[in-house]
């Protein structure tokens, strides 16, 4: 393809699921034709993201430019290899994370149509996410966040209890304070550059004073720390993730964290580059990795646990990123796109457990490997995965990390210990899991007390498509361990664009 038709293609991952969102909304009444439109647009954004993760590896970054005003005036939409990675992964978990909730029938509640809320608001975080990874400003990234976070809002809260409101509440609470400290900092730069372009400001930001530069580097840590539940800013997580319905739950858990955790990346590396291993954000990786651990196992609750497991393993990324090199960051993309993966997974494993037990308890649950054994082998895959037992995808990205610590230093080395330590806390978290629910003699369901219907005890109403959905995660998270050595280089030579910033900038204010 030209370098034009390329560029067309761009903003595509944006406008499809906005487009798709307001046809679902027109057409609230049939919920055939909710379904079937959030499935062609995911499917289509699938494709998109294929075509522009290797023309971008091929060629360099593709950049946009919405509306024909040229960077940094104008707003630029870039696709390079990281971007486009992430894309492509997390539309994928995306489509099947939509199967498995429709067949779930979370979207309808048990009405005779669709409901007139779900459809909508899941196309927007899509599309949320889509221009958080795609953007080339601070400002269109607080737009993304917003889009993305408003429709978690909506979502997050659509079960009734007391307790999930509450769960609800401290999840909007946090994220709008979040917010509030972006829009603070992206307003100190303006004042300070003149600019938001994230390309313009990569050669801008160094003319500030060393003092307001430290400032401005460590408010978007402390920002996109929070949106990555990065340890002390993770409290937020374990509390909210739990109590949103399954399907909503693998979503924020495959999805969310990530894309702070992209936005710090991004950042860091374009405006702020180092030439040695960021030691603060060293020890916050390490407290992430042990904190996020230390509270799984501690958890009774199924959920729970995965949600500090998903704490935890945050700090994987952040101790890539805290290397600064090219190995470090690169290792960074790789779990991040291995995680992505393999935490949906998990969630919607809990999801179809939830359904044959009635309870999230550990302690409630039995015997499922001999009621349940394909249930059995959907959860051994990823929790193998996530703990990085060799040969899976979650072993090669540890070792790529692991490879980069040791040859950065001292202090790199020592939170590389705590990388092998975290790893081996997650297998016995894990391992837990497996011996309560899977291990021993069955124990009868749980009567269904669910007012909202999500939760239907007995095999006869497991829908077949769920463990089709859960089982393309599966395979995908495969496909990642098949693949390593191409993905391997990809993410390589994205960690080195990332750290030399000239192929970005150049790209992105180029006549």
């Amino acid at each position: 393809m030209t370098p034009e038709v390329l560029s067309l293609l761009v903003p595509l991952p944006v406008l499809l699921p906005m487009l798709g969102a307001a046809l679902t909304v027109v057409g609230s009444r049939s919920a055939l034709l909710q379904r079937v439109v959030g499935v062609v647009v995911l499917v289509a954004m699938s494709v998109i993201a294929t075509v522009l993760l290797v023309a971008a590896d091929a060629g360099g970054p593709i950049v946009a430019r919405p509306g024909g005003w040229a960077p940094p005036v104008g707003i630029a939409l870039v696709a390079d290899r990281l971007s486009a990675l992430l894309l492509l992964v997390s539309t994928l978990v995306t489509l099947a994370v939509l199967v498995y909730a429709i067949d779930q029938r979370i979207a309808d509640y048990g009405r005779g149509t669709s409901s007139t809320t779900f459809h909508p608001m899941y196309l927007m975080l899509s599309a949320g996410v889509s221009l958080a990874y795609l953007t080339g400003d601070l400002f269109t990234l607080f737009v993304a966040f917003e889009i993305m976070l408003t429709a978690s809002y909506v979502l997050i809260n659509r079960r009734t209890s007391a307790e999930k409101i509450r769960a609800g509440m401290t999840y909007v609470t946090v994220s709008l304070m979040s917010s509030l400290l972006f829009l603070t900092a992206i307003a100190m730069v303006y004042a300070g550059t003149g600019t938001v372009n994230l390309a313009d400001l990569a050669g801008r930001i160094a003319l500030l004073p060393d003092g307001l530069v430290t400032v401005l580097g460590l408010m978007l840590l402390v920002v996109f720390g929070i949106k990555a539940a990065m340890v002390p800013l993770h409290f937020w997580l374990p509390d909210s993730y739990p109590n949103a319905p399954g399907p909503v739950a693998a979503l924020f858990a495959g999805l969310l964290t990530k894309v702070g955790f992209y936005a710090l990346l991004r950042t860091q590396t374009l405006l702020f580059p180092r030439e040695e291993p960021w030691v603060l954000l060293l020890w916050l990786a390490a407290a992430t990795m042990i904190v996020g651990a230390l509270g799984a196992l501690a958890q009774n609750d199924l959920n729970r646990l995965l949600s500090f497991l998903l704490v935890s393993h945050i700090g994987f990324m952040l101790f890539g990123l805290a290397v600064f090199d090219a190995a470090g960051v690169s290792g960074a993309a790789l779990y991040a796109a291995h995680h992505i993966t393999v935490l949906a997974t998990l969630f919607l494993v809990s999801g179809l457990i939830t359904r044959r037990t009635g309870t999230t308890a550990l302690d409630r649950m039995g015997g499922l490997l001999r009621t349940s054994p394909g249930l059995a082998v959907l959860f051994a895959i990823p929790a193998l995965t996530l703990a990085g037992v060799p040969p899976t995808a979650g072993f090669v990205a540890k070792l790529a990390l692991l490879q980069a610590g040791a040859a950065a230093g001292p202090g790199s080395v020592a939170v590389a210990g705590v990388v092998v330590l975290a790893s081996l806390l997650t297998l016995y978290a894990l391992a837990k899991v497996w011996v309560r629910v899977f291990w021993g003699d069955p124990v009868p369901a749980l009567p269904d007390s669910d007012p909202d219907d999500e939760v239907v005890v007995g095999t006869a109403r497991t829908a077949v498509p769920m463990y089709l959905a859960t089982a393309a995660l599966v395979a995908v998270s495969l496909a990642i361990a098949g693949w390593a050595g191409p993905l391997s280089a990809v993410t390589g030579r994205a960690g080195v664009d990332l750290l030399a910033r000239e192929p970005y900038v150049a790209a992105v204010l180029a006549p």
